[in-house]
Protein backbone atom coordinates (compact mmCIF):
# COMPACT_ATOMS: atom_id res chain seq x y z
CA UNK A 1 0.00 0.00 0.00
CA UNK A 2 1.45 3.32 -1.11
CA UNK A 3 0.24 6.36 0.84
CA UNK A 4 0.51 9.83 -0.70
CA UNK A 5 -0.19 12.75 1.63
CA UNK A 6 -0.73 16.24 0.24
CA UNK A 7 -1.13 19.30 2.46
CA UNK A 8 -2.73 22.51 1.24
CA UNK A 9 -2.21 25.29 3.76
CA UNK A 10 -2.07 22.93 6.72
CA UNK A 11 0.86 21.95 8.93
CA UNK A 12 0.83 18.17 9.19
CA UNK A 13 1.55 16.57 12.57
CA UNK A 14 4.52 14.24 12.92
CA UNK A 15 3.84 10.59 12.37
CA UNK A 16 0.67 11.22 10.37
CA UNK A 17 1.67 8.72 7.69
CA UNK A 18 2.20 5.96 10.27
CA UNK A 19 -1.08 6.79 11.99
CA UNK A 20 -2.95 6.75 8.69
CA UNK A 21 -1.33 3.46 7.70
CA UNK A 22 -2.32 1.89 11.03
CA UNK A 23 -5.93 3.09 10.63
CA UNK A 24 -6.15 1.96 7.01
CA UNK A 25 -5.30 -1.65 7.91
CA UNK A 26 -8.98 -1.93 8.91
CA UNK A 27 -9.90 -1.32 5.28
CA UNK A 28 -7.23 -3.68 3.99
CA UNK A 29 -9.26 -6.59 5.36
CA UNK A 30 -12.24 -5.54 3.24
CA UNK A 31 -10.51 -4.21 0.12
CA UNK A 32 -7.86 -6.67 -0.93
CA UNK A 33 -4.73 -5.41 -2.67
CA UNK A 34 -4.95 -1.70 -1.90
CA UNK A 35 -2.69 -0.06 -4.48
CA UNK A 36 -2.63 3.60 -3.47
CA UNK A 37 -4.15 5.82 -0.84
CA UNK A 38 -4.21 9.55 -1.61
CA UNK A 39 -4.80 11.73 1.44
CA UNK A 40 -5.36 15.44 0.88
CA UNK A 41 -5.45 17.74 3.90
CA UNK A 42 -6.63 21.31 3.58
CA UNK A 43 -7.93 24.11 5.74
CA UNK A 44 -11.38 25.68 5.65
CA UNK A 45 -11.79 28.38 8.30
CA UNK A 46 -11.18 26.63 11.65
CA UNK A 47 -11.75 23.15 10.17
CA UNK A 48 -9.21 20.73 8.79
CA UNK A 49 -10.68 18.99 5.74
CA UNK A 50 -9.33 15.54 4.87
CA UNK A 51 -10.13 13.69 1.64
CA UNK A 52 -9.09 10.08 1.13
CA UNK A 53 -9.16 8.31 -2.24
CA UNK A 54 -8.36 4.60 -2.14
CA UNK A 55 -7.54 2.61 -5.26
CA UNK A 56 -7.81 -1.13 -4.69
CA UNK A 57 -7.85 -3.63 -7.53
CA UNK A 58 -9.45 -1.13 -9.91
CA UNK A 59 -12.09 0.01 -7.40
CA UNK A 60 -12.11 3.60 -6.17
CA UNK A 61 -13.43 4.56 -2.77
CA UNK A 62 -13.57 8.25 -1.88
CA UNK A 63 -14.56 10.10 1.24
CA UNK A 64 -14.24 13.50 2.84
CA UNK A 65 -14.51 14.65 6.43
CA UNK A 66 -13.76 17.77 8.45
CA UNK A 67 -12.75 18.16 12.08
CA UNK A 68 -10.79 20.44 14.34
CA UNK A 69 -7.55 18.52 13.77
CA UNK A 70 -6.27 16.25 11.01
CA UNK A 71 -5.95 13.08 13.11
CA UNK A 72 -9.56 13.08 14.27
CA UNK A 73 -10.74 13.79 10.72
CA UNK A 74 -8.77 10.74 9.51
CA UNK A 75 -10.26 8.60 12.30
CA UNK A 76 -13.81 9.64 11.41
CA UNK A 77 -13.18 9.21 7.71
CA UNK A 78 -11.71 5.72 7.97
CA UNK A 79 -14.74 4.63 10.02
CA UNK A 80 -17.05 6.18 7.43
CA UNK A 81 -15.24 4.46 4.55
CA UNK A 82 -15.29 1.13 6.40
CA UNK A 83 -19.07 1.33 6.81
CA UNK A 84 -19.50 2.26 3.15
CA UNK A 85 -17.34 -0.62 1.91
CA UNK A 86 -19.08 -3.15 4.18
CA UNK A 87 -22.48 -1.99 2.93
CA UNK A 88 -21.42 -2.22 -0.72
CA UNK A 89 -19.84 -5.65 -0.22
CA UNK A 90 -22.97 -7.02 1.44
CA UNK A 91 -25.13 -5.62 -1.38
CA UNK A 92 -22.83 -7.12 -3.98
CA UNK A 93 -22.69 -10.53 -2.31
CA UNK A 94 -26.46 -10.72 -1.84
CA UNK A 95 -27.07 -9.53 -5.40
CA UNK A 96 -24.72 -12.04 -6.99
CA UNK A 97 -25.23 -14.97 -4.66
CA UNK A 98 -27.06 -16.83 -7.43
CA UNK A 99 -24.61 -15.70 -10.14
CA UNK A 100 -21.07 -16.72 -9.11
CA UNK A 101 -19.64 -16.02 -12.57
CA UNK A 102 -20.30 -12.28 -12.23
CA UNK A 103 -18.77 -11.80 -8.76
CA UNK A 104 -15.34 -10.97 -10.18
CA UNK A 105 -16.63 -7.91 -11.99
CA UNK A 106 -16.34 -4.55 -10.25
CA UNK A 107 -13.53 -2.95 -12.16
CA UNK A 108 -13.60 0.75 -12.83
CA UNK A 109 -11.18 3.63 -12.79
CA UNK A 110 -13.44 6.66 -12.69
CA UNK A 111 -13.27 9.39 -10.10
CA UNK A 112 -15.65 12.20 -10.91
CA UNK A 113 -15.70 15.13 -8.55
CA UNK A 114 -18.76 17.26 -8.36
CA UNK A 115 -17.74 20.87 -7.91
CA UNK A 116 -20.36 23.57 -7.64
CA UNK A 117 -19.72 27.23 -8.27
CA UNK A 118 -21.97 30.27 -8.32
CA UNK A 119 -21.34 31.18 -11.96
CA UNK A 120 -21.62 28.18 -14.28
CA UNK A 121 -18.30 27.64 -15.99
CA UNK A 122 -16.13 24.73 -16.96
CA UNK A 123 -13.66 24.45 -14.10
CA UNK A 124 -12.32 20.95 -14.62
CA UNK A 125 -11.88 18.46 -17.39
CA UNK A 126 -11.00 14.85 -16.72
CA UNK A 127 -9.95 11.89 -18.85
CA UNK A 128 -10.33 8.32 -17.68
CA UNK A 129 -10.40 4.81 -19.00
CA UNK A 130 -13.72 3.01 -19.03
CA UNK A 131 -13.92 -0.71 -18.35
CA UNK A 132 -16.99 -2.77 -19.29
CA UNK A 133 -19.44 -3.58 -16.49
CA UNK A 134 -23.14 -4.13 -16.05
CA UNK A 135 -25.45 -1.47 -14.54
CA UNK A 136 -25.61 -3.18 -11.13
CA UNK A 137 -21.82 -3.08 -10.81
CA UNK A 138 -21.81 0.57 -11.89
CA UNK A 139 -24.40 1.37 -9.19
CA UNK A 140 -22.21 -0.31 -6.58
CA UNK A 141 -19.16 1.65 -7.77
CA UNK A 142 -21.17 4.89 -7.71
CA UNK A 143 -22.16 4.19 -4.09
CA UNK A 144 -18.52 3.57 -3.17
CA UNK A 145 -17.54 6.93 -4.63
CA UNK A 146 -20.59 8.61 -3.03
CA UNK A 147 -21.46 10.38 -6.28
CA UNK A 148 -24.86 11.03 -7.83
CA UNK A 149 -23.96 9.69 -11.28
CA UNK A 150 -21.47 7.33 -12.87
CA UNK A 151 -20.27 6.95 -16.47
CA UNK A 152 -19.45 3.41 -17.61
CA UNK A 153 -19.32 1.13 -20.64
CA UNK A 154 -22.19 -1.34 -20.63
CA UNK A 155 -20.78 -4.87 -20.97
CA UNK A 156 -23.87 -6.08 -22.86
CA UNK A 157 -24.23 -3.28 -25.43
CA UNK A 158 -20.60 -2.02 -25.49
CA UNK A 159 -21.91 1.56 -25.39
CA UNK A 160 -21.24 4.33 -22.91
CA UNK A 161 -24.06 4.65 -20.34
CA UNK A 162 -24.72 6.86 -17.35
CA UNK A 163 -26.32 5.62 -14.16
CA UNK A 164 -27.68 8.20 -11.74
CA UNK A 165 -29.42 8.37 -8.38
CA UNK A 166 -32.99 9.60 -8.56
CA UNK A 167 -34.62 11.81 -5.91
CA UNK A 168 -36.73 8.86 -4.72
CA UNK A 169 -33.55 6.85 -3.94
CA UNK A 170 -33.77 4.52 -6.94
CA UNK A 171 -31.40 4.49 -9.90
CA UNK A 172 -31.88 5.69 -13.46
CA UNK A 173 -29.97 4.56 -16.55
CA UNK A 174 -29.24 6.76 -19.57
CA UNK A 175 -28.51 4.83 -22.77
CA UNK A 176 -27.74 7.23 -25.64
CA UNK A 177 -28.61 6.34 -29.22
CA UNK A 178 -26.13 7.31 -31.92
Amino acid sequence: MRINITAKGVALPRGLKETAERKLTKLERLLHRIDTVDITCSRERQWRVVEIVITANGILVRGEDRAIDVRSAIDNLVDKLERRVKKSRSKLISRYRDHPDTREAWDSALDVEDETTLAPSLVRSKRFSIKPMNPEEAAAQMDLLSHDFYVFRNAETEQVNVIYRRKDGNYGLIEPEF
